[in-house]
């Protein structure tokens, strides 16, 4: 019997292993952490992560041919492949802070696989990695190998949380780089043979080594750019008084643009873009690539104007003061059907409107109060560190409440801010809230879901990205 042991049970590990558990009864699938919480919380009823359907694959499998457990050394040394996804955090210190990939927590478990193992084994990178560091991985294991032999493979992951799952069960393509030699390419094929089990075959793709490592960098930079060309653009529709979705719908009809990813909203978020398109940047810069560097921080830059800009919005539209005023955020995840919260907008945003004195109200239908708080105090880059490594109590900010319900953070509430796209909230019973606000009442709508039209006639001010603006807010100008 094949077995797997994946060395990381968060965002990635996880659902992953749980779908091949899944999908290839006859492989045994461990994943592994030492997180002990989390853990336990993989093997409960309540899952350390919300993903739409994870629930019933770990049911499925869980018990028979997945296991979730702490005991990290006997997985790995019994495993015949292991997949590594540990945390690539962005360095805050040293060389290439603020851009190159911390990789710590990978040579860490690189020098335990190699420490613990008793057998050749294949390593497959899952995380997402600067190109090269399979060449770094590959040094530590052989140098400390004892006459055992390792594969390195590259197996970067293209999950979109929220569906996930789906994503796995069908995926566009499963990208496999290995050494281009009789070993790597053997390494190459037991790989391919678990994915085969349920992927077909013209959807395995096998490249080299530094292909497959720069291609997940590449795909979450093309991503990352269309946002923020999209973002971009609805700057200049709100000033010239043209509509951005009839901007962006005319453009993704053409074919060889397509119109996945061009959604104006307040900014891009999760745990990918930003620190990707920062390590691609490094990258550039240390090969003598000043130019392409330049290229790609474009695309954060733009990413954090969006957010300041909304920021301003609120702030200059509401007499330019948000001081004292109660304001209702709906939405805190960086997205829709995910309770991740890793570089979302709404961090930036709450920061700003507490930096003009607001008191905010935040509502999230999967986000708690104790991971609000974090994330409102933590240092940028902290996030990405392992949970036991993170400040363990937040200190508390004293102007965010954190409610359970989308009409009691709307409740005496100058503005509402929606900053996540969940489907309820274009449910809402708007007449009711606006009925509860203080006046003038102001919708600031950073996802473009409400119908703006329905809203004024009810008597909201509102701001929507990217679309023409209320008379009100043409007298109230925005300063950047």
């Amino acid at each position: 019997m094949v077995k797997i042991c994946c060395i990381g049970a968060g965002y990635v590990g996880g659902p992953t292993m749980a779908v091949i558990a899944l999908k290839c009864p006859s492989i045994e699938v461990a994943v592994v952490d030492i997180s002990v919480p989390r853990i336990n919380a993989w093997n409960s009823d309540q899952l350390p992560i919300y993903e739409p359907g994870l629930d019933d694959v770990v049911k499925q499998c869980r018990g028979k041919n997945l296991f979730f457990s702490t005991d990290v050394e006997k997985h790995v040394r019994e495993a015949d492949i292991v997949f590594v996804s540990v945390n690539t955090p962005t360095k805050t210190q040293g060389l290439g802070a603020g851009k190159a990939a911390d990789l710590t927590y990978w040579e860490s478990a690189a020098r335990m696989i190699a420490d613990v193992s008793k057998s050749d084994k294949i390593v497959v990178e899952k995380s997402t990695v600067p190109v090269k560091t399979a060449e770094a991985i590959e040094k530590i294991l052989t140098h400390n190998s004892k006459g055992i032999k390792f594969q390195i493979l590259s197996n970067p992951e293209f999950l979109a949380e929220g569906t996930a799952i789906q994503d796995l069960f069908n995926p566009d393509r499963v990208l496999i780089g290995g050494r281009e030699t009789p070993e790597g390419n053997k390494a190459v094929q037991a790989l391919k043979d678990v994915y085969a089990h349920w992927v077909p075959e013209d959807r395995i793709l096998t490249t080299n080594l530094w292909s497959a490592e720069l291609s997940k960098l590449a795909a979450n930079a093309f991503l990352a750019q269309r946002i923020s060309s999209v973002n971009a653009m609805s700057a200049l529709c709100e000033a010239t008084g043209a509509d951005v979705m009839q901007v962006s719908y005319a453009v993704g009809k053409d074919t060889r643009i397509g119109p996945k990813f061009l959604n104006a909203s307040v900014g891009f978020g999760g745990s990918c873009f930003q620190k990707d398109i920062l390590n691609l940047v490094y990258i550039c810069e240390c090969n003598g690539l000043p130019e392409v560097a330049e290229y790609w921080r474009q695309v954060i830059k733009i990413n954090d104007y969006q957010k300041n800009r909304f920021v301003n919005r609120v702030v200059s539209s509401m007499f330019n003061t948000v001081s004292n005023k109660k304001i209702a955020i709906l939405g805190f995840a960086f997205k829709k059907d995910t309770g991740d919260t890793r570089e979302t907008p709404a961090i930036d945003v709450c920061k700003g409107l507490l930096g003009d004195k607001a008191r905010l109200s935040i509502y999230d239908p999967q986000v708690t109060e104790d991971q609000i708080q974090r994330d409102l105090t933590m240092n940028k880059f902290d996030w990405d560190h392992p949970l036991h490594l993170q400040p363990m109590s937040p200190t508390t900010v004293k102007q965010v409440t954190c409610v359970w319900d989308a009409y009691e953070a709307t409740k005496d509430a100058h503005g509402i801010c929606i900053l996540t796209e969940w489907d309820e909230f274009k449910t809402l019973d708007f007449k009711k809230i606006y009925d509860n606000m203080q006046k003038p009442a102001f919708v600031f709508d950073g996802r473009n879901i409400v119908n703006a039209e329905q809203l004024r006639e009810i008597g909201f001010i509102v701001y929507s990205i990217g679309k023409p603006l209320d008379a009100w807010l043409k007298d109230m100008p925005a300063v950047a």
